[in-house]
């Protein structure tokens, strides 16, 4: 009687395993925190994103109330961004968890081949909508999608892993640019044909971080710089509109009429100044109003310049230094050179755009008709910018380390199998004991 009882007071086998799975899963179900870059990054963005969607409001709004030039709906820009954005944060989402692992080669090359045809399918007449003297647009009521923001994403994609994989042909100039030139010379072309030069400068841009971070020789980045200054002069020289322009980056007030190139960046100047220190208000800009042209889109730096002033645009760009101190952070500590050199490419992609479009506004760089990250009203843009913080996002958690802490409990589940057995007692084999027995 009393074995029988000690019998069922013991556990079985298949009770402890169970009790060691319920162990398991609730070590499991204690996350582990994720790093301060992924918090940084997080935070950064989705503050963006906010102020982001507020002066969007408050920039079309009040063409909405006074009936804004081109018919333009006010309100709607503002549900249209919402909208996107949260478009935009779903594929953050997905890409946050499995980014690294998605974008594998037959992706990359799948969306770098569906860039090229919607760029050329986008300048076919009947296909694209012609905006402002640009046809830039596919256009399905008031959606409009952007061919140029999608290949800005594939060709960082197709050049972060063509560097990861030959890092021995950094070592020649041929070798190195040759395979990368073939890809982004035809699509940065095509995206200047729309005209759209300022997307073409971003990629430019983000590829030449990428070759640095890959490890090129400082002469043939100063070769590759010389070269892209000449076919940058060369296209403004043909371009009867970026000659234009030019003349008014080198003297605005020369063209301030509302018919000249100039009277953008004349507007803006005004709005930002007009905003001081502290600024005029929330909501209560005045150049907003049939004054300051695309006050939604390219120019919204000078509607937070003179809405919320100095501390404002500071602010702004103190958001934009988070995102570049948790991307470069991401890509120093990312396992793998691939994911290197893909957390450096569209950290750059990111930064470079978000700079260029201040220096616009601030008068620092010629007119180019590329959004503020985030903030401006430019759809497409606000998802391919949301896309590549999820992939920096995934960079960003600790992969390996997660492996680690399965392998771990999977390892102390076994272990406390093992010392349960261990530690009851042995019955005798059935010829003796030992190997003497055999």
């Amino acid at each position: 009687m009393a074995g029988a009882a000690a019998a069922r007071e013991a556990p079985g086998p298949a009770a402890e395993r169970s009790a060691a799975r319920r162990a398991g899963r609730r070590q499991a179900s204690r996350r582990v925190p994720p790093p301060l870059e992924h918090r940084i990054l997080m935070t950064a963005t989705l503050c963006l994103l906010a102020f982001g969607a507020v002066m969007v409001y408050s920039a079309s709004s009040p063409l909405g109330v006074l009936g804004g030039p081109g018919g333009s709906s006010g309100t709607g820009d503002f549900l249209r961004y919402l909208i996107f954005g949260a478009l935009g944060l779903a594929a953050m989402h997905v890409l946050s968890r499995r980014g690294v692992a998605l974008l594998d080669r037959r992706l990359v090359s799948i969306l770098l081949l569906v860039s090229f045809v919607l760029l050329v399918l986008v300048m076919a007449p009947g296909f694209g909508v012609r905006v402002n003297g640009a046809r830039r647009w596919f256009a399905a009521g008031p959606i409009q999608f952007q061919p140029s923001e999608l290949m800005k994403l594939a060709l960082v994609l197709y050049v972060a892993r063509y560097l990861a994989e030959h890092p021995k042909r950094m070592r020649g100039f041929r070798q190195a640019v040759a395979p990368i030139v073939v890809v982004a010379a035809p699509a940065c072309l095509l995206i200047v044909v729309e005209p759209d030069l300022g997307t073409a400068l971003v990629i430019t841009f983000a590829i030449a971080a990428l070759l640095v971070a890959a490890g090129m020789p400082l002469r043939y980045l100063l070769a590759l710089v010389g070269i892209g200054a000449l076919i940058v002069f060369i296209l403004v020289l043909l371009q009867p509109y970026e000659r234009a322009r030019l003349g008014s980056f080198l003297h605005p007030w020369a063209s301030a009429t509302k018919a000249g190139a100039g009277y953008q960046a004349v507007q803006g100047q005004i709005a930002l100044g007009s905003g001081g220190l502290f600024g005029v208000g929330l909501g209560r800009s005045v150049q907003k109003i049939f004054y300051l042209p695309e006050a939604q889109t390219d120019f919204i730096l000078a509607v937070i310049g003179e809405e919320l002033g100095v501390l404002g645009i500071f602010g702004v760009v103190f958001l934009y230094g988070m995102i570049a101190y948790a991307g470069l952070r991401t890509a120093r500590r990312a396992a793998g050179r691939y994911a290197k050199l893909l957390a450096t490419g569209l950290t750059s992609l990111i930064l470079c755009q978000g700079l260029l479009n201040i220096f616009v506004v601030l008068g620092l760089a010629p007119l180019t008709g590329v959004p503020l990250p985030f903030i401006s009203y430019a759809p497409t843009n606000l998802c391919v910018m949301l896309a590549a913080v999820g992939v920096l996002l995934n960079i960003a958690l600790p992969g390996e380390s997660r492996l680690r802490v399965v392998g771990t409990e999977r390892d102390d589940a076994s272990d406390r199998d093992r010392r349960r057995r261990d530690g009851r007692p042995r019955r005798a084999r059935a010829g003796g004991g030992g190997r003497a027995a055999r």
